[in-house]
């Protein structure tokens, strides 16, 4: 199997294992949006919500009920820019810095005791994936134009003879 399928399932992996968790979190417990607000102030410390929103990988639009939610439940504050007055800041409160404690606590609680379930090998190849995982996003992957012939590579993707 290449690479390429592997980090494929893996991912697929990913994918499946937070939909898992997101289904065993508590009532209280804080949605992934949520948690990757959250996770993002209390790394970097105070930013504005487009630099969250950049960090995320999302539109600052898509999370503004988020930050909402989270002013509202006092897990951030929002306010005035140093440079630009009209550009908010959030920082993360001290509620909000226990919050997510808690949270990432429940879910590492949940991730020992599903990882203590996995034979030795079963570990092993687990670590193989993060370690090929990383790989990949650090790789330097040119890209291909639709259409556009590579060296040796036929456009349906065959090698040429």
């Amino acid at each position: 199997m290449d690479r390429l399928c592997h980090a494929a399932q893996v991912r697929r992996g990913i994918v499946r294992l937070n939909r898992r968790l997101r289904q065993e979190r508590g009532d209280g417990g804080l949605s992934p949006n949520q948690l990757g607000v959250l996770g993002h102030l209390h790394r970097c410390g105070p930013a504005t919500p487009g630099e969250v929103a950049a960090a995320e990988r999302q539109r600052p639009q898509s999370l503004t009920r988020v930050f909402a939610e989270l002013e509202a439940d006092g897990l951030i504050s929002r306010g005035p820019g140093t440079e630009d007055r009209r550009q908010s800041v959030l920082t993360l409160t001290a509620d909000g810095r226990r919050a997510l404690e808690r949270d990432m606590s429940e879910r590492d609680a949940w991730l020992a005791a599903a990882l203590g379930t996995l034979s030795e090998t079963e570990r092993e190849v687990l670590r193989l994936a993060g370690a090929l995982m990383e790989q990949l996003a650090d790789a330097d992957v040119p890209s291909v134009r639709a259409g556009q012939n590579t060296e040796g590579v036929a456009q349906d993707g065959r090698e040429q003879g």
